[in-house]
């Protein structure tokens, strides 16, 4: 270790332990009794290590979590596979060709990232209850994709940009036609930018909070963060029973990002710049 760099080790250490700690600490609380949680005394380690958070929040309410857990999966999962189909096929349209207003389009795309999700839900609900699609899964997989499809057009554009088009047009040479182009050479190139792609619109769909709660109404319904709510008392909160559910809400991501690590780290550093 260099002298002149101690100092960037130190503060990349505290700022390690900073992010790690509460996901540290809601893993040991999930494994805690209740008698030690609601203790004066502080234990980083469970005294009396148990299984019988895990155990009642899969058992709660004859399963309703596997329920919200069933939600959140088909929500997140089809707002993945919509955010790939449209934000690749646009993204690949604006990087590639030339056409009338395409300069605006690529501003509006960058407006709509300057605005806090909060202002969108009434003009959310107001349409997807004109379409008759509150409660429904269609309906939050619309929302979400209103969010996700923006950012993801912009991160794909920019990582096409990286793509020689020398490549396509010599597929061209071969008889390929544009989506056959698209489709067998720049998809396959672009594989990285496409992993965060699908990782962001998976991520925005799992946690997503407000939307879910304004357009969803009925409990069978619910996704993982409107159950988790449901732990929250008017009295107390169950702090054993919530931290076994947010350790059983991460696993999904968790496994989703080590599966794609690879394909993550390389997509963020190519498609972050032009």
């Amino acid at each position: 270790m260099q002298k002149s760099n101690w100092w960037v080790h130190v503060l990349l250490t505290i700022a390690s332990f900073i992010a790690v700690f509460p996901v540290l600490w809601i893993l040991s609380t999930s494994f805690k009794p209740e008698s030690e949680v609601f203790s004066n005394t502080i234990e980083w380690i469970p005294q009396s290590f148990t299984l019988d958070n895990y155990k009642a929040v899969l058992t709660k309410s004859n399963g309703i979590f596997l329920t919200w857990f069933k939600n959140s999966a088909l929500i997140a999962l089809f707002t993945t596979v919509v955010g790939l189909v449209l934000s690749t096929t646009a993204a690949y349209a604006i990087s590639r060709f030339r056409f009338f207003g395409k300069k605006w389009i690529e501003l509006g795309l960058l407006i709509t990232q300057m605005f806090p999700g909060a202002l969108l839900i009434i003009p959310l609900y107001l349409i997807v209850n004109k379409l008759g699609l509150l409660n429904t899964y269609a309906g939050v997989i619309l929302a979400y994709s209103t969010t996700a499809v923006p950012f993801c057009v912009m991160m794909l554009k920019n990582y096409f940009d990286t793509i020689p088009y020398e490549l396509e047009e010599a597929a061209r040479v071969d008889g390929l036609s544009h989506f056959g182009t698209f489709y067998r050479i720049v998809l396959p190139l672009a594989l990285p930018g496409l992993a965060v792609t699908a990782f962001y619109s998976f991520i925005t769909a799992w946690n997503e909070f407000l939307v879910a709660i304004t357009l969803l109404n009925q409990e069978q319904m619910y996704t993982l963060p409107i159950g988790l709510q449901q732990f929250v008392n008017q009295f107390n909160t169950d702090f054993h029973y919530m931290s076994a559910a947010a350790m059983l809400i991460t696993l999904p991501v968790l496994v989703f990002f080590i599966v794609a690590q690879k394909y993550l780290i390389s997509g963020l550093t190519s498609g972050g710049v032009k």
